[in-house]
């Protein structure tokens, strides 16, 4: 079937016309019609510049709403989106580049000689600037550009983006997202979480990554909702934008920090309908004492970076802390025995490998057939790497990483049960629960610890406060103490540093 994306946006758009589309704090702002003339511009340029359909544009840019522009704008031309995180370095930048054989490369203003240096390098034909206030050589190139209004047939199987997994376990991947992909994610989630052309999101997140570019963008222009577009995330910033919006996408980080505000009250958000959560784990204690603070249960969802959203708690009906919800309409999933290669589904209840298969399930990973086969299989299934269990009301829990798994003395350890202990403690804001290389054990259950400001632990309290509730092969054998976990961009705990950081401590250890 013929179908690109950005029709089904182009129609809402034009039937939304002065409707408002995007706004910012400092005054920026778009109708629907004013940003669907300026795709005309930009895909004109685009096409200028000798991107043709199929090709990459790699974008590394702060975020605008010109940057959300000229994502719309490759849609059109058939082009393939390829946003980059702005905190990679020039290296890492080169391996995207060398990859992905973008035929434009869009920067910062300020790293244009480095971009230069990376693109004469790797072969990238195109370089070009976007700067935060509509500025840079490619808006340059769009104020001469010949308007390209029609919009280049696809099929629903043709890319639409590329986004490159962490590489937490080698190089990174590039995960091939179809139109159909990214278009059927969106209606699930308007259907499921009752978007509107009356809404009015917050967006607070990076637009690099599937939260805030394909999840929060997508669904507002599939609803025809509008955009408060912040640069970053700043506590007082939100707390001003709350009353005139009716939802807010966040990250748990969002969440922790407008509690520690005095400033969160039911009637502060009283406007609001729906706050989510998604990205890395929200803590039970977190939903509670939000809820408590505010008389809103936030609706805590799954998905990644090959799938989009996979399960969401209910609209209506009950969202349970510590549970990412049910599966979205379309959306299959099952688990699996982790210990074979059979893929056999596992009785309600036990804990294994979560697979999922959808119309959101990506095509695959760029360049890389191996690894496609391993993780995308024959029936359809996709192998997410997370490990979960379905409880008896069919909602889904994810236990933790595959790849985080702590097998000590051959017992399987899920961090995330030891997690929920230590984070019961009143003295403790959160941990982090990894497996070290033991000399008897085969790894050895550790603890980090992040305490309440001005309150005291000794590693033998937590140790002995777990004594009673864990089987001993549970139990952290040492427990360390540190300001901050290490975290990414979208919130989530970097295990695999804190494996570094702490690889020699049982180094000759016999217990």
């Amino acid at each position: 079937m013929n179908h690109n994306l950005f029709e089904t946006f182009a129609e809402k758009m034009q039937a939304r016309g002065a409707a408002n589309f995007i706004t910012t704090p400092e005054g920026g702002h778009y109708s629907y019609a004013e940003a669907l003339a300026r795709t005309e511009r930009i895909a004109g340029a685009l096409k200028e510049l000798g991107v043709n359909p199929g090709d990459r544009v790699a974008v590394q840019v702060d975020k605008s709403p010109e940057a959300i522009l000229l994502y719309l704008a490759t849609l059109r031309i058939g082009g393939v989106y390829l946003p980059l995180n702005t905190g990679y370095t020039a290296d890492e930048i080169g391996y995207f580049l060398g990859d992905a054989e973008p035929a434009l490369f869009v920067c910062q203003p300020n790293a244009l000689e480095s971009a230069q240096a990376v693109a004469e390098k790797t072969g990238c034909p195109n370089v070009r600037t976007l700067g935060t206030s509509a500025d840079g050589s490619l808006m340059d190139a769009v104020a001469t550009a010949e308007a390209f209004t029609g919009i280049e047939q696809r099929s629903d199987d043709d890319l639409a983006a590329i986004l490159y997994t962490s590489g937490t376990t080698g190089r990174s991947k590039g995960a091939m997202l179809t139109h159909r992909n990214l278009g059927s994610n969106a209606k699930s989630l308007v259907e499921a979480w009752r978007f509107t052309e009356n809404d009015r999101l917050i967006h607070a997140l990076p637009i690099f990554h599937t939260h805030g570019l394909f999840v929060a963008c997508n669904v507002v222009l599939m609803s025809g909702a509008s955009l408060y577009f912040m640069s970053k995330f700043d506590v007082d910033t939100i707390i001003a934008a709350l009353p005139g919006g009716t939802t807010l996408m966040g990250v748990p980080t969002f969440y922790t920090r407008l509690l520690q505000d005095d400033r969160l009250t039911p009637e502060l958000t009283a406007n609001i309908r729906l706050f989510t959560s998604g990205s890395a784990p929200l803590t039970a204690e977190t939903h509670q004492q939000f809820e408590q603070r505010t008389g809103h249960a936030i609706l805590e969802r799954y998905g990644m970076t090959e799938t989009n959203m996979n399960t969401s708690n209910p609209y209506d009906g009950d969202r349970i802390a510590g549970t990412v919800g049910m599966p979205l309409p379309g959306v299959e999933i099952r688990i699996t025995n982790p210990d074979n290669n059979h893929h056999e589904p596992l009785p309600q209840g036990d804990i294994g490998m979560l697979e999922v298969r959808g119309p959101n399930v990506f095509k695959g990973y760029w360049r890389m057939p191996e690894k496609t086969r391993a993780e995308l299989l024959d029936d359809g299934f996709f192998v997410t790497g997370d490990l979960a269990l379905i409880d008896d009301r069919g909602y889904v829990q994810i236990v933790g990483r595959d790849k985080d798994l702590v097998i000590s003395g051959g017992f399987n350890v899920y961090p995330k049960e030891v997690e929920q202990v230590i984070d019961e403690m009143p003295e403790v804001v959160e941990s982090a629960v990894i497996g070290v290389p033991h000399p008897d054990f085969g790894e050895g259950v550790t603890a980090v610890v992040v305490l309440v400001p001005g309150k005291t632990l000794e590693e033998a309290d937590v140790i002995k406060a777990l004594a009673g509730r864990l089987a001993k092969y549970k139990q952290p054998k040492r427990v360390f103490f540190v300001d901050a976990l290490p975290r990414n961009t979208m919130g989530k705990v970097q295990k695999k540093q804190l494996r570094d950081d702490y690889k020699g401590i049982y180094s000759g250890d016999k217990v």
